[in-house]
């Protein structure tokens, strides 16, 4: 299933980026200026919304995620290069990056804790921290759904926690939570912090 997921998972976003989703991305991106680090760029479909930005440090450690966003830059009017690496362990100084992008990856990072320690560690003091992900549902039917169905989907959507509650998570990190937009009943936040 591996080789086939970017293929996939653009086809399954493509729906999804002609309605809300892209609103909400190109509103998050935004948001980002100067020199931005974004977290598992996966196919680069944030690549055309950074506007404000001055250089773009993407990274993705699925090498065939990061094929297909190469083919995304062309035509980017801001500078973006990708590494394939993984967000436990960055190749970057302290205090490197102005804001920091994360959208739909925190479900699949191993260890979200040690990557959020990580991004505090690159980030400047007083950093914008942006993310869009989906979340564990508070709901008992649906959250107990997730739980069930999280080990295969695990398997087939490269690592992909249905269950995952990544807004627990950062405010258990040293970051601060300025604002979180809910959509779609809750299962997708667009969560804005500070690195204090």
């Amino acid at each position: 299933m591996g080789k086939w997921f970017p293929s996939i998972y653009d086809m399954a976003m493509r729906p999804l980026e002609k309605t809300k989703f892209k609103k909400i991305r190109k509103t998050l991106v935004n948001q980002a200026t100067g020199r931005v680090l974004e977290v598992g760029s996966g196919t680069g479909v944030n690549f055309p919304h950074y506007q404000n930005a001055t250089q773009v440090d993407a990274i993705e450690p699925n090498p065939l995620m990061k094929e297909r966003a190469l083919k995304r830059m062309v035509g980017t009017r801001i500078p973006i290069q990708i590494y394939q690496v993984k967000a436990e362990k960055l190749p970057f100084a302290d205090n490197t990056f102005d804001s920091v992008v994360a959208t739909l990856v925190f479900c699949t990072i191993p260890e979200p804790t040690k990557a959020l320690q990580e991004i505090q560690r690159v980030s400047k003091p007083n950093a914008k921290i942006l993310f869009f992900e989906h979340v564990r549902l508070d709901q008992a039917i649906l959250g107990k759904t997730q739980d069930i169905l999280t080990p295969l989907w695990k398997k087939t959507c490269d690592g992909c926690h249905l269950n995952r509650d990544t807004l627990e998570l950062i405010k258990q990190s040293n970051l601060s939570v300025l604002k979180v937009d809910t959509y779609f009943n809750g299962i997708f936040l667009s969560i804005k912090c500070l690195n204090e």
